[in-house]
């Protein structure tokens, strides 16, 4: 199967996952860089943020149009990350790909964890103190920083289980978080940006965001629960591969 195919195959799941869930794009589109299209972990990450921060953007689009953002929150969310991003990013490019790669799956495992140990919050808006939403938004963008994530797998169990937003509240707010934050990310890496394939992740994008509209239609249908039971479940399958493969 060729690059463009495989590109185009991941590219619309995590467009899916991007639109319905408000996260787990990264989470998927790492492990499909490096074990489907032959991306080194350095290229991967940055390719991932290239293709979570377009795909992120249009879905957030469709997300606020049906009320589903607190933008109060995200914004103070997403700009407690910006610094902790750029100085991540920086320190990735001297960390070995091996401990990339099992930070990623230490990481995603962990936030799997936690939310299927949360219980969904009632029904009604959400008291959200500024101050666990800017410590929650720092760690965030460190993550994202130094991982190459757009930080949606872990933004929706922090906003779900911390800061008490109902999921889709969550999923929604999520994205504004990831864009902003992949997009401080980015900054510290354009050198690398010009050096990616882009014949291979012009495809990737394109359908990532026609994936995302899809997602977002699925969204209205399933329940909070089963989203955050979906998502949780996937993030800890994709985080014992990665860390086998690391190990064996």
């Amino acid at each position: 199967m060729s690059a463009v195919v495989l590109a185009l195959l991941a590219g619309a799941a995590i467009g899916l996952a991007l639109g319905a869930l408000g996260g787990g794009g990264s989470v998927l589109a790492v492990p499909a860089l490096i074990y489907l299209l032959g991306f080194t972990p350095v290229a991967a990450t940055t390719a991932s943020l290239v293709i979570v921060a377009l795909t992120s953007a249009t879905a957030l689009s469709a997300h606020a149009r049906d009320g589903q953002v607190r933008w109060r929150t995200g914004l103070l969310f997403a700009a407690a990350g910006i610094v902790p991003a750029m100085l991540g990013g920086g320190l990735a490019a001297r960390l070995p790909a091996a401990a990339l790669t099992a930070g990623f799956a230490v990481i995603a495992g962990a936030a799997a964890l936690r939310m299927l140990r949360s219980r969904p919050t009632a029904e009604g808006v959400a008291t959200v103190r500024p101050g666990r939403a800017a410590a929650a938004g720092g760690g965030l963008g460190a993550v994202t920083g130094v991982l190459g994530v757009g930080g949606g797998f872990l933004a929706v169990p922090a906003l779900v289980g911390v800061l008490g937003l109902r999921m889709r509240g969550a999923v929604g707010t999520s994205l504004l978080v990831i864009t902003v934050n992949s997009l401080a990310a980015l900054a510290t890496r354009a050198g690398t940006v010009e050096e990616l394939d882009w014949a291979v992740v012009g495809p990737f994008v394109g359908a990532a965001i026609l994936g995302a509209w899809d997602g977002r239609r699925l969204s209205a249908k399933v329940s909070g629960d089963a989203l955050q039971r979906v998502f949780a479940l996937a993030l800890l399958a994709v985080a014992a591969f990665m860390l086998i493969d690391v190990v064996l």
